[in-house]
């Protein structure tokens, strides 16, 4: 997929300011996410077009952000120790969808859950973790709206670090490029990932997400 850049004058236009809410940049089949990981990991992965090597652990949990601001806070615009190679991840729709089919929320939700019992029962046999944390602006302070990551362990990492890709794209050298602005203040010259609210197809997934309290 051929990544597609706005300026952030404009990003926030037609995007909700509150509530819980998928965004992504995705095409008519596709969706990216994004990770972000020490140079070793990320060589390899771009090389490759997977996830593999010396470096990387498939018995870690392993998170997935399609928020690409999300992630510029998680790392620190590719400054953060053991964060500074960006990769933007392409999968199906299909497949992303099947992740959040998965999924059970990081924290204890009562009225999904009933009891805390059955949450963390359900927690040990999932292999997706969904947590809905606050979105935040470049500078990295706090927004109403809700942004989604996904943590993925056990087979369904394997699936999605091996199998599933589509394609891999280091945006290190763009990332720092748009840090630079943002600690310089320029935010009439930055750009962002163009990104819309991602619409649910799956039923089940959209019943999970529907079921979500807003934290």
């Amino acid at each position: 997929m051929n990544l597609k850049t706005i300026p952030y004058r404009e990003y926030e236009k037609d995007l909700p300011q509150k509530g819980q809410h998928i965004l992504a940049q995705y095409s008519n089949d596709n969706i990216i996410v994004y990770q972000a990981f020490n140079p070793n990991i990320a060589r390899y992965a771009v090389a490759n077009q997977a996830f593999g090597g010396a470096h990387y652990r498939f018995s870690r949990m392993s998170w997935i952000k399609p928020n690409f601001l999300w992630m510029m806070y998680r790392c620190g615009w590719a400054t953060k120790e053991a964060q500074k190679r960006v990769l933007a991840i392409e999968i199906s729709k299909a497949n992303f969808e099947s992740i959040l089919e998965e999924a059970v929320f990081s924290s204890y939700k009562p009225t999904i859950y009933q009891a805390q019992e059955n949450w963390k029962r359900a927690l040990e046999t999932s292999s997706v973790r969904l947590q809905w944390d606050p979105d935040h602006d470049p500078y990295g302070a706090k927004l109403d709206r809700r942004a989604v990551q996904l943590g993925l362990r056990g087979e369904i990492l394997r699936a999605f670090a091996t199998d599933w890709i589509i394609s891999i794209q280091d945006i290190t050298p763009f990332v720092l490029e748009q840090g630079a602005k943002v600690k310089a203040g320029e935010l009439n010259a930055l750009q962002v990932m163009d990104e819309a609210v991602y619409h649910v197809k799956s039923s089940k997934a959209r019943e999970m997400i529907a079921l979500s309290p807003l934290e």
